[in-house]
């Protein structure tokens, strides 16, 4: 074995430059991957090349396409060697198997074996030697060409697709029978009431090599609640599957899955996410709680002018309110509050959603079906024709939906939905960047809203802040924001600043922090506003037109609310820090 590297050995065979090893190394920087690999990329060598440099690093002998093995030799060898389902993933293929001592082929259970792959990452792969050498007395490794590796590779796929289902319906059967045992079964539902009970949002089952994790995410903050032994993961991945009507046998696609479920005698819509890593199947459950009551707007964080903003925007009779903001933001429970002031008795109000998160009384609430093409378009188009006033559309994601929205909203009805956007104004290009013509955003949109939710103070330990340094800080720091909004500047004048600070006790799992609070920002698109955006005014000159109106930003939002005292200036920068700063 040639222990220099691979670049080394090129050189000295005089079929690499310098300049080659250079752009190898760039190129690999930039790309990943090998250096050799990258090298036949950038076509100084060629795959021949690099796998008799290989041969002589590693000393492996080549198999060339001369003597290409059989790719039904090469699917018989992984089916006696037992290889997992993830084999392919190693590009690494046995082309034959016999028993190591053919009078006595019960000898522990060994084989011989030749086995092929593609230009190794270090050296061999040791996964690919732990896993044959403990089935196999002798094993000889070749190295061979891409072409050659793939071309089998298809062919076990194919074959595996066939020849595979009778193993799956067993592992199918093995998995449901693991996933109805009594333990799993308490284990689970363990998971869930903690889960409800300390008010997680999303349950996170995540595998590693010798054990797998738990963690809730708890006002927006993941937190580990249990470390278990790899042996349980396979029985509880498939209890979380089966009550989320998924496929349990299905380990190598994501999947996702819905039900209703009860927990404590509580009904809560349960979704599930799965996706194959390295270790396993990682799962995201998003928990929904019917039952849950909604905040009242104030109680929710919106106060003050940006309440009487909203409160405007609501009596209106025909336009487009939108709520931006990443998931997770509180936008759609904002939209059921929304919809409850304008829910009057004496107005038709229809929704479609995905997926129906509260039940509303005297609200006819639809759900999208995406298996069966009922998306939020063509929702939309149902709904004009059922005679509604007030129209609320889960989200807008493409430019249809935004067509048919603004056309609803021009034709006497207000319309109230969300879309994926940093900030309230940045909704604007964002529905141009739809499809939609600028004049139209102008005449259809009545106004933007932007939200996030940090963690509020704990009112069981929450301290005034006594270090003067740090107040005089944070003074400085909204001082600053304040020269560019006259709104905050006004609010400053009160001088009932109150910093308060973490401490932590029982009651917020010693975090300082418990329950959440919104953070707001809204414009109303006057006439000012409404011409600029006529015009393709950048977002920049639009900011400032609303700044003259009240208009606050969430960082200056959440300033204020530090400074009253609600939470702190590190809570409000971790969560709006970085997005308002890129936009």
């Amino acid at each position: 074995m040639d222990h220099r590297r691979i670049g080394d050995i090129l050189a000295e065979q005089g079929l690499i430059t310098a300049q080659d090893r250079a752009q190898a190394d760039a190129f690999q920087r930039e790309v990943g991957g090998l250096f050799g690999q990258a090298l036949v990329r950038l076509g100084a060598i060629s795959e021949t090349d690099l796998l008799a440099a290989l041969s002589q690093q590693l000393d492996l002998p080549v198999l060339t396409s001369a003597s290409a093995p059989d790719a039904a030799a090469c699917i018989a060898a992984s089916q006696m060697l037992d290889l997992p389902p993830n084999w392919i993933t190693q590009r690494a293929v046995p082309i034959w198997c016999l028993p190591a001592d053919p009078e006595n082929s019960d000898e522990d259970h060994l084989w011989q074996t030749d086995v092929i792959c593609a230009a190794p990452r270090n050296s061999l792969d040791p996964d690919i030697m732990e896993l044959l050498e403990s089935r196999c007395k002798n094993v000889r490794y070749f190295l061979a060409p891409n072409a050659m590796i793939d071309s089998l590779l298809s062919h076990h796929d194919r074959n595996g697709d066939q020849a595979g289902i009778e193993d799956e319906e067993a592992d199918a059967a093995r998995l449901r029978e693991m996933a109805e045992e009594a333990p799993v079964i308490d284990f689970v539902n363990t998971i869930f009431s903690q889960a409800l009970q300390e008010g997680a949002s999303d349950i996170h089952i995540e595998p590693s090599e010798h054990m797998f994790q738990v963690r809730s995410r708890i006002d927006g903050v993941l937190h580990i609640k249990s470390t278990q032994p790899r042996r349980r993961f396979d029985a509880v991945v498939s209890r979380v599957k089966l009550l989320s009507g998924m496929d349990i046998a299905e380990r190598r696609l994501p999947q996702d899955g819905r039900q209703t479920i009860r927990v404590s005698g509580e009904e809560v819509d349960l979704r599930v996410s799965s996706l194959p890593t390295s270790w396993g199947e990682g799962l995201v459950l998003r928990l929904l709680r019917k039952q849950r009551t909604l905040l009242d707007l104030s109680g929710l964080g919106l106060r003050g002018r940006a309440r009487s903003v909203l409160d405007g925007l609501l009596r209106e009779n025909h336009g487009i309110i939108l709520v931006t903001g990443p998931t997770g933001s509180g936008k759609s429970t904002t939209l059921y509050r929304a919809l409850e002031t304008v829910n009057d008795g004496i107005r038709k109000i229809i929704t479609i959603e995905d997926p129906v998160e509260y039940d509303m009384e005297g609200v006819s609430q639809i759900q999208t079906k995406a298996e069966i093409g009922y998306d939020f378009a063509r929702g939309l188009r149902a709904i004009l024709r059922q005679d509604p006033d007030v129209i609320m559309v889960g989200e807008i994601r493409d430019g249809e939906t935004a067509a048919i929205a603004a056309q609803a909203a021009l034709t006497g009805h207000l319309v109230l939905s969300t879309l994926h956007t940093n900030s309230a104004l940045a909704a604007i290009p964002r529905l141009v960047d739809l499809g939609l013509e600028p004049f139209l955003v102008a005449s259809a949109l009545l106004g933007t809203a932007a939200q996030r939710l940090v963690r509020r103070l704990c009112p069981h330990c929450a301290i005034d802040e006594t270090d003067q340094a740090r107040i005089t800080e944070q003074n400085s720091f909204i001082e600053r924001l304040a020269r560019d909004c006259p709104a905050l500047a006004q609010s400053l004048t009160d001088n009932n600043a109150r910093w308060r600070t973490t401490r932590g006790c029982d009651a917020c799992s010693n975090t300082g922090y418990l329950g959440r609070l919104a953070l707001f920002e809204i414009a109303a698109i006057d006439g000012a506003l409404a011409d600029a955006i006529s015009q393709g005014q950048p977002l920049g000159e639009m900011t400032q037109l609303a700044r003259k109106r009240g208009f606050m930003t969430l960082l200056e939002d959440g300033a204020e609310k530090a400074r009253a005292g609600e939470t702190t200036l590190q809570e409000v920068m971790r969560v709006v820090g970085a997005s308002v700063m890129a936009e």
